[in-house]
């Protein structure tokens, strides 16, 4: 990657802007590339896809309130998304013993199969769009990128 030479570079505070407004537009375009992707090859959208990401990781499945709290959103948007899948055969509620009103959403065999091919073409989207990093320069990012959110969650926002 080129980087500027210092005596061009602006204060570290506008740099530091700059740097999350480049952040802020490729996530976008990159999300915007996937939604399309999902959208023409599986006739499905992103977050049907993550809330899939998201059972995956749990076999046991997880009861609505951890489902949403995994995903970062309210219970009512994922409650649409999950009656969806559900209704394509991709996960089952199954009732928590003890509690009638909780269940716990899991996949199903017919979802596991279905997620891992969207998966598998997710990862092969993403490698294609950031093939210009090598793998090195790739986990740095990552790792700077983790500390960053460290930070964050512990407070040292401002």
């Amino acid at each position: 990657m080129r980087q500027p030479s210092p005596e061009v570079l602006a204060p570290p505070s506008k740099e530091r802007l700059r740097l999350w407004l480049r952040l802020l537009k490729t996530s976008r375009s990159i999300e915007t590339v996937l939604r399309e992707n999902l959208r023409e090859e599986f006739a499905t959208t992103l977050p049907r896809f993550d809330v899939m990401a998201a059972l995956s990781r749990f076999e046991d499945g997880l009861k609505m309130s951890q489902l949403s709290g995994v995903l970062r959103v309210s219970n009512g948007n994922v409650t649409g998304i999950v009656d969806r899948l559900a209704e394509d055969g991709f996960l089952v509620r199954v009732p928590v013993p003890g509690d009638r009103r909780a269940s716990v959403v899991r996949l199903t065999q017919r979802g596991v199969e279905e997620f891992e091919r969207q998966a598998s073409a997710h990862e092969a989207w993403i490698d294609s769009m950031l093939e210009g990093f090598a793998a090195e320069e790739a986990a740095d990012i990552g790792a700077r990128l983790e500390q960053l959110e460290a930070k964050l969650h512990s407070g040292g926002n401002a």
